[in-house]
């Protein structure tokens, strides 16, 4: 694979800077990188139990189809809330007899208000809801599953199975996916004679030795000491997983082997292990002291405005590598989902907006006015998206994403993770002994 620089002309650098209005809501919604840079935030098939690899034997057009009627209320989060009070205006012009009233929440305080419209059975119909939220909201029983014309095949699978449950039953659907991917420093990869990305963890580490070595970088790499975001891409590409036939094996051989491997960054100098309070990524790699991490789309603008003129030809992104023997590394995946709740009143009308929100026409007009990325698959061959070859890293990594199960007691299991991997990265603990006690506090907490 060759370099692939970031050769943006001014107007799609101006898109990709957009992302600085919503990056810290974005980030709210999909986690919080807890090593040093920003980042925004399931196993099982199927939709409501067919897999989502194949389409519904009475899957239905995607929506929008102009006969639907009654007053729906939708509430989104942070710059989306923001920006669909007014775009839901094209719905509403397809169907004249609907109307649907959006309410903005912001993301600090979207669960607990989630959460207390449920307990007092005033929910809205629809609403956005993190990835990350799924597991603990399906357990409450106020989420609808999904309707059953919904084609889950039309979606990135990893984006999907955010909201599928272990049984298999699917209880959203993906409005817009992130995942994340290697930047990098091309001009200090060339001063260390390096002219590629690197395709697997032997050249990643490779990389980051000569980056400090060669190219004169402070750093080889950045990486989180305990951002399970980061982590598990590492575990999912050597073939780990964090649950499998509904038990925990955090501890395996696989989870240890890419424990051991994280850690290594940090035991050989080439990621800090301290990190400043209110350190930003971002500047860091432009002076080029961080010249390698890992990080969602919303870094495209964010580089490109802290770089300005002339450093578009100095950087590039790179997919996830792959573990030893794989063909592909493996990523997270985040976003936003679309659920439609059980005691809306409108519920025919609610997941035909769902429907609507969700059509290839509709995602792309979303992505010009957000500039988050489509989750239908279909909408990657618009010029918009398949014109530009960083947008194009991104969907080629959706391909190969996974998620966190999708447990209610998520939060707690993936604060046990980050704690022990900060035990491992910070403290003294080899990789067997946090890939243990990973496991135990997963296990003492549960699925429940």
């Amino acid at each position: 694979m060759s370099l692939t620089g970031n050769r943006t002309e001014s107007t799609r650098r101006n898109r990709w800077a957009g992302l600085l209005v919503s990056l810290s809501l974005i980030a709210a919604a999909c986690g919080t990188n807890q090593g040093g840079q920003a980042s925004p935030g399931a196993e099982g098939t199927g939709t409501g139990g067919t897999s989502p690899g194949a389409a519904s034997p009475d899957a239905a057009s995607p929506g929008g189809g102009g006969g639907a009627s009654g007053q729906l209320t939708a509430w989104a989060m942070g710059n989306e809330g923001v920006l669909l009070g007014d775009f839901v205006d094209r719905y509403t012009e397809e169907n004249p007899d609907a109307q649907v009233n959006v309410t903005p929440v912001d993301w600090g305080i979207a669960r607990d208000r989630l959460l207390t419209a449920i307990g007092g059975n005033q929910t809205p119909d629809v609403s956005q809801m993190g990835t990350d939220m799924m597991g603990e909201f399906i357990e409450t029983g106020a989420l609808a599953p999904l309707a059953a014309d919904i084609d889950g095949s039309r979606f990135f699978e990893g984006a999907f199975n955010t909201g599928v449950t272990p049984d298999g039953i699917a209880y959203s659907v993906p409005w817009y996916v992130e995942t994340r991917v290697l930047y990098y420093r091309t001009d200090i990869a060339e001063e260390a004679g390096i002219t590629e990305p690197p395709a697997n963890w032997d050249q990643l580490k490779a990389m980051a030795v000569a980056l400090q070595d060669q190219g004169g970088a402070e750093w080889g790499i950045s990486l989180g000491t305990m951002n399970w975001q980061e982590y598990l891409p590492f575990l999912w590409s050597n073939g780990g997983d964090v649950m499998t036939d509904g038990e925990f094996t955090l501890n395996s051989p696989a989870a240890v082997e890419a424990l051991e491997f994280y850690d290594s960054f940090f035991e050989e100098g080439l990621s800090p292990n301290q990190v400043p309070e209110g350190f930003d990524i971002t500047p860091a790699f432009v002076q080029g002291s961080h010249p390698m991490f890992f990080s969602g789309p919303w870094h495209l603008g964010l580089i490109a405005e802290a770089g300005g003129d002339g450093f578009e030809d100095k950087w590039a992104i790179a997919p996830m590598p792959a573990a030893p023997g794989g063909d592909t590394g493996v990523s997270f995946v985040g976003g936003g989902n679309l659920v439609v709740y059980t005691d809306s009143e409108e519920p025919d009308l609610a997941w035909d907006f769902v429907r609507w929100m969700t059509q290839p026409e509709t995602q792309l007009a979303w992505y010009e006015e957000a500039t988050v990325l489509p989750s239908d698959r279909s909408a990657w061959d618009d010029p918009a998206l398949a014109d530009d070859p960083n947008v194009q890293v991104f969907g080629d990594q959706l391909e190969n994403t996974r998620a966190q199960p999708a447990i209610p007691t998520w939060a707690e299991v993936a604060s046990a993770i980050n704690d022990q991997l900060e035990r491992v990265t910070v403290g003294d603990q080899d990789a067997q002994g946090g890939a243990e006690a990973m496991q135990q506090e997963a296990q003492s907490i549960g699925t429940e």
